[in-house]
This record gives structure tokens, sequence and C-alpha cells, in this order.
């Protein structure tokens, strides 16, 4: 049974209290009662003093289990608002899962200094963009560990509550050269505000972005990185009312048109805690993005007291008892061994341009890589075809229709590695119709038809709703005669 905790529905405040949470940047995480650290299994919870010049002015904590061996992972974990590095430590169980399974944990920790809430900065341009304030200490942070305990600089993850799950966004893409994976717990999309003014419609509204334009704020935070990307958990309350779950969707959105694949499901099974994970697999099928779906659970992060092999850490305020998150996390980035999304080693394609396109075809050239027996070409995220040389021609396709591609190069043993970043081939010609109207009007131009008080696209049979003049849609003529419900884009 969940604690009372868990179950919780978290209430926003009065208004005047919410604007001045605003000024301060954000109340993510209500005030938390001092924690201590707990009880090392094997090593010692620490704090490092001297990582850089730290232009964001943060703290440095790390947990190490003694005689790690070199060349292990590393992983970043970012608290919430008001919360400390000890804190986090102490519930998240971060620290089971680096005894056991051998790496070190690096926890930044920022103040009332920088935030009187001590929020990380996640909706400030100004310090979460690469090689500046906050963002920029947590590099310096990583490279400091990197050296310390001769970490795989190919195995480091970022991972982070509420603001620090804002913040850990921001980091993967300001970073994809630093980090090979994250995981966003209760978060928002990279780079959703970018002033404090904007940041309450990124907590509680949905933004209305296309995929392409929440991808676009990943590539346009480290231009002319091409991949590998870094692959991403993302942990969602389905009643959190701090950070509405639009927000999972959103993060969904954004890396899986990173990664160059659709927001359809690869996979889905239950879990325990009322949790649904969903994967969104590569174009190796290996899996990309997982989003966790966690049922009636409100703001935090969900932990799983006890000693069973998945469970881990302590209940608390917004530490809720659901499912040990940092397990399914841990397991997710491969850190149990069993290597997670792991796939050929061959980089991804460099150069991958559209050299032309007709009424029904595209055509894509891209630079050799090493290695490569053959390419796979992906477009929407299904595969299109495969070519041994580097250029591909697609056909039978719709005029006046945009298509996004992307090429991995595959080795002589089958295995694909790393996707490109996706292109947008747009075929020449008149392209798809699209009709915005009320239903009535609809039904009365021939697009649509009406049975039983409903109204029903003509071709496709979608259920528009009642057949009055108060429900409008916009229908997209995909052929002669064949209507589709297009109201998110046409």
């Amino acid at each position: 049974m969940h604690s009372p905790t868990g179950r919780r529905l978290f209430r926003r405040a009065a208004v005047t209290t919410a604007l001045g949470a605003l000024a301060a940047g954000l109340s993510l995480i209500g005030p938390l009662a001092p924690a201590t650290p707990a009880a090392a299994a094997s090593g010692t919870f620490q704090q490092v003093t001297d990582f850089g010049s730290n232009p964001g002015n943060l703290a440095m904590y790390e947990y190490a289990p003694t005689d790690l061996p070199s060349n292990a992972p590393l992983v970043v974990a970012l608290h919430g608002c008001t919360q400390s590095a000890s804190d986090y430590h102490a519930h998240s169980g971060w620290q089971k899962f680096a005894d056991e399974w051998g790496f070190a944990v690096v926890y930044p920790q920022t103040s009332t200094a920088n935030n009187s809430l001590s929020c990380f900065s996640w909706f400030d341009s100004t310090t979460d963009a690469r090689g500046k304030g906050e963002a920029a200490s947590v590099k310096q942070m990583v490279d400091t560990a990197v050296a310390q305990y001769g970490s795989d600089r190919s195995r480091v993850f970022v991972t982070g509550l509420s603001a620090g799950g804002g913040m850990t966004a921001d980091l993967l893409a300001d970073y994809p050269d630093v980090f090979a994976g994250g995981a966003v717990d209760s978060g928002l999309p990279a780079q959703c505000a970018t002033t404090l003014s904007a940041a309450s419609g990124c907590q509680y509204s949905d933004q209305n972005l296309t995929p392409r334009q929440w991808g676009d704020k990943v590539r346009n935070s480290y231009p002319g990185h091409a991949g590998p990307w870094p692959r991403l958990a993302i942990w969602q309350g389905t009643s959190d009312t701090t950070v509405v779950p639009v927000n999972g969707a959103e993060l969904r959105d954004q890396w899986t048109d990173v990664w160059g694949i659709g927001q359809t499901a690869s996979s889905t099974q239950d879990l325990t805690g009322g949790t649904t994970e969903s994967i969104y697999d590569d174009s190796a099928d290996e899996p990309a993005v997982a989003l966790f779906s966690v049922s009636g659970m409100a703001h935090g992060l969900a932990v799983s007291p006890g000693s069973g092999a998945d469970q881990c850490g302590s209940t608390g305020t917004y530490y809720l008892d659901y499912i040990c998150s940092s397990y399914y996390t841990a397991k997710f980035w491969g850190l149990d061994g069993s290597g997670g999304g792991s796939g050929s080693s061959l980089p991804a394609p460099s150069g991958v341009t559209v050299t032309g396109t007709t009424d029904t075809g595209a055509s894509l050239s891209w630079t050799a890589v090493s290695g490569a027996a053959s390419y796979d070409v992906h477009r929407a995220g299904a595969k299109a075809g495969s070519t041994t040389s580097t250029s591909y021609s697609d056909t039978g396709l719709s005029p006046g229709t945009s298509y996004q591609y992307t090429v991995a190069a595959v080795d002589s043993t089958g295995a694909v590695g790393t996707s490109s970043a996706p292109v947008t081939a747009t075929t020449t010609g008149a392209g798809p119709r699209c009709y915005t109207d009320n239903n009535y009007n609809q039904v009365v131009a021939g697009r649509a038809h009406q049975s039983g008080g409903y109204t029903y696209a003509d071709g496709s049979d979608q259920n528009m709703g009642l057949y009055n003049v108060a429900v409008t849609h916009t229908l997209k003529e995909t052929s002669p005669g064949y209507f589709v419900i297009a109201d998110t884009g046409c």
C-alpha cells in the first residue's frame, strides 16, 4: 500500500504566495527537515571544495564505494528546491546501487545565494547554457570526479528531481558530448523556459509545441552536434499538480524527435507501484527513451524502501513510496552490467544532406563511416531501406509533404551504430489540403457525415464529436475524399 505521503495531492498556493515563489525562482519542492546522510555501506559521503572556477557558485559532494575500480561509471544527481545534497543522498537510493554495481555519485548543491529557495536555475538562460553558470560548474565537477576516480568518460550520467530534473534536461542538451544518458524525475523539458517569467507556464500548462519544435530546443543548445545523443528516462506522476503530467509527454516528444524516432512506443509493460513503462527504440532496436508513468503519484521522487533487489531509498517529504525509480533508471542506463541501450560502436554518419526531391521521392547523401558494411535509412522512425553506398533514394512518397530522415551505419556483424541527426525533405507538388471549420459546416461541405447526433470524418470515419456549430476541427485530405483529424498540425 502506498504511504499517505505518496497518495497526497499537492494544492497550489494562494496567488500572492505563488507570485512570491515565482519571483524567488519557483518553489518546485516545499520545505524539508534537514536530513542526515545515509550511513555509508562501503564508502564516504564528503564535500569536494576545489573543483574549478565554479562560475555557478555551487557546492560539490560525492560518494564512491571503497576500492572503486578505474573505468567505472559516474552518476551526477541533482536535488530539488530547498533540498540539499545530503538529503538527496539519504533518500534517493543511489548509494545502494553505487555499492552494488560499482560507480561513483556526484551531488551538486545550490544554495539561497543563487536562489532564495535553493532551486537549480533551469529557467535562466544565463546560467543553464553550455559553458555558463551552474551548467559549467556541473561540467567542472564531472571533470574533477573523472580525474579523481579514473571514471569512464563514455559512461557519465545525470539525473535530477523537479528543478534538478529541469536542470538535468538542460545539461543533456548543453553537453550531449559529456553525458551518455539522463533521467528527469518530475521535471521539465530542456530549455522549456529561458526566463523566470515563463517558468510557471512550463510547470502548469501544455506549451503546444510540436516534437520538432521541442527537439530544436535541444539541437540549438549545442549547434553542430550530430550525435550520439543521450538516452533518457522520464519519471512522471499522473497526479502531479506542481509539474503537471504533460511535461512527461513533452519530454518524450522532445527526445524522441532528437533521436529521429516516432512518438509511438515500441513496447509497454506494467511495473510495480502502478507504474507503466513505455519504451521508444532507436534505429538499432535499442531503448533510446523510456517514459515511466506512475499512477496516482503526486510531485516527488518515486522510492520503495525495503531490502529487495528492486527496492531502495527512504520516504520523506516528496520521496514517495511507489517504486524504486533509481533501480529502473540505473538498469536503463546499463549500470547493472546489462549494457543498457548499447549497440554497435560505430558513430553517427556526418554530413547527412537532402540532395534532391520530386513529387514522390527524396534523395540523401552522407559521409562514409569507417568500419561500416552498410547503412540503414529511417523515415519518421521506421526503416525505409538500407544501402551499401553513401546515398539513398526514397520513393512512393506523397506530394508536398515533409519527411524526417536519419541514417545509421551497420557493421559487419549486423550491429547498428548511432543514428545521425534528423534531416527533413519536403517533396514537390501540391500537398494535402486542410480545412478548419465547425462540425456542421464540415458536413455541409462534404468532408464529414453525421450519424446519431455525432460527426465522422469521411474516409477515416474518425469521431469528431457532436454534430453542431460549437465543435471545431481541422481535417486533412490525405487522398481524394479521405479525411483525417489534424488538430495538432497540418
